[in-house]
């Protein structure tokens, strides 16, 4: 297996334990006193440093090229990784794909998926491996 492919699955696994332990708390304690805007607008920051961090461990540890089409790739299949992890959690919960995608619509929804882009970046932004 390649370096892109490992870091790309070590970073989205280690990203995604950490969004679905937050997302309980957005979702349980959070979005019922704040609102879902202000849950999502709570949650965004701490996960965007959390992906930072762990992309640039994934990138250092599985020894990701800093060329822009490696870390692209990486970013592209972990964000693929996301969709597919979240339509496939949504359905098991009960929501149709049409409801999930509808979602993104909204302001949290949109807010959430502009973080999920940002995420899809993050191996392209976190700096050439010397730095780390």
């Amino acid at each position: 297996m390649s370096a892109v492919v490992k870091a790309a699955a070590g970073w989205f696994a280690v990203t995604f334990a950490v969004a679905f332990g937050l997302g309980a708390v957005r979702q349980t304690l959070v979005a019922p006193r704040f609102g879902a805007l202000a849950a999502v607008a709570i949650e965004v920051p701490i996960l965007l440093v959390v992906s930072w961090v762990v992309a640039r461990w994934a990138v250092r540890r599985f020894a990701v090229s800093d060329r822009p089409t490696s870390r692209l790739a990486m970013g592209g299949l972990a964000f693929t990784m996301l969709q597919a992890s979240e339509l496939a959690l949504a359905s098991a919960f009960g929501t149709p794909p049409s409801t999930y995608l509808a979602a993104v619509l909204t302001a949290p929804g949109a807010l959430g998926f502009a973080a999920q882009v940002a995420f899809a970046f993050m191996p392209f932004v976190v700096g050439p491996a010397e730095l780390r």
